[in-house]
């Protein structure tokens, strides 16, 4: 009796792939997985009121930086910090402009407050606070102090040529000059 060879050839060629079908079967198992595990992290994260807030004031921060350089226009963000409340117009707007800005305010959580904003040649502010961006997306350096019901911290540094904002688990003490 002869000993069966397996032939590496087929009727059109090597058998050295994967079929079409073994790789749609992979896809829809990799996007089961990433289908069930994706919603509950972002859902984890966001659901976070102090985790929420941070990202979302990023988010302004960011978006008024890129709006002062794209419209060569300086931008105020305007903080209440004893209301909770966030606002911005750029500094050209009118009274009733910034009124209408003021009305439109985002109203922070309300198991989240800011406990203060430093900033380099202010101070500590614990009523108002006025960070300025500037037509070339320039910002005072400042740091914004949260903290949760739970009494979690977070300080979110804003650096002025760099446009970035670095994140801090915890209060972050800052001294001018």
């Amino acid at each position: 009796m002869l000993p069966i060879r397996r032939s590496d050839h087929h009727a059109g060629g090597f058998n050295r792939g994967y079929t079409l079908l073994e790789l749609i079967v992979v896809i829809v198992l990799l996007g089961l997985i990433f289908g069930i595990t994706a919603p509950k992290f972002m859902q984890g994260l966001l659901t976070d009121s102090l985790n929420a807030t941070s990202l979302r004031l990023i988010g302004l921060v960011q978006d008024l930086r890129e709006q002062a350089i794209r419209g060569q226009e300086p931008y105020t963000l305007h903080i209440d910090i004893r209301a909770n409340k966030v606002w911005a117009f750029a500094s050209s707007a009118s009274e009733e402009e910034q009124e209408k800005a003021r009305k439109r305010a985002y109203q922070l959580p309300p198991d989240v407050e800011i406990q203060d904003i430093w900033s380099w040649t202010g101070g500590k502010h614990y009523d108002e606070a006025i960070i300025r961006f500037s037509k070339k997306g320039y910002v005072e350096q400042s740091v914004i102090h949260l903290k949760s019901e739970d009494d979690r911290e977070i300080s979110l540094e804003l650096y002025p040529f760099l446009g970035t904002i670095k994140i801090h688990d915890g209060y972050v003490e800052k001294t001018s000059g």
